[in-house]
């Protein structure tokens, strides 16, 4: 199963789970690391996600994974939250997170730069516009964009 597809179908499994929680499901992410395969569910709350949280998630996804069996081959299932830099993909993710600090990775540089840190303004018409310190306004085309996540000063 190609990698993409894999995402999308564990996403639908484990959408039920999380709504029936009241948990955010944020992203679900199927990567090989090194010689092992890792199927990654993020998931969120207000208030935080606690380990008993992603137990129950992890318990139940597991359990229809085996059931179901969308997966070819091993896999290692890691349920987490996203952490206090989230990564921000979906349209949702920048409304919820607006006048938020962020930390953007570009594909290829805009105004001799790959990447930047301001304050999200949100997207209109597949354009991220962010606020940058002393600098305005940048709007940068979400095709341009590798990734968003929020920023987070340890």
């Amino acid at each position: 199963m190609a990698k993409i597809k894999t995402e999308e179908v564990v996403f639908d499994l484990a959408k039920p789970i999380t709504d029936e929680y009241d948990f955010e499901l944020v992203d679900v992410e199927y990567k090989k690391e090194g010689q092992n395969w890792y199927l990654r569910v993020y998931i969120d709350k207000d208030g935080g996600i606690t380990l008993n949280d992603c137990e129950m998630v992890s318990n139940r996804l597991s359990d229809i994974l085996d059931e179901k069996d969308p997966i070819d081959g091993s896999y290692f299932l890691e349920v987490s939250s996203p952490g206090l830099d989230r990564p921000l993909k979906k349209e949702r993710d920048f409304i919820r997170y607006m006048d938020r600090e962020v930390e953007i990775s570009l594909y290829q540089a805009v105004n001799n730069s790959k990447n930047y840190k301001g304050i999200n303004k949100g997207i209109k018409d597949d354009i991220l516009t962010i606020e940058l310190e002393d600098h305005g306004l940048l709007e940068i085309p979400m095709k341009s964009v590798a990734s968003v996540r929020l920023y987070f000063e340890f």
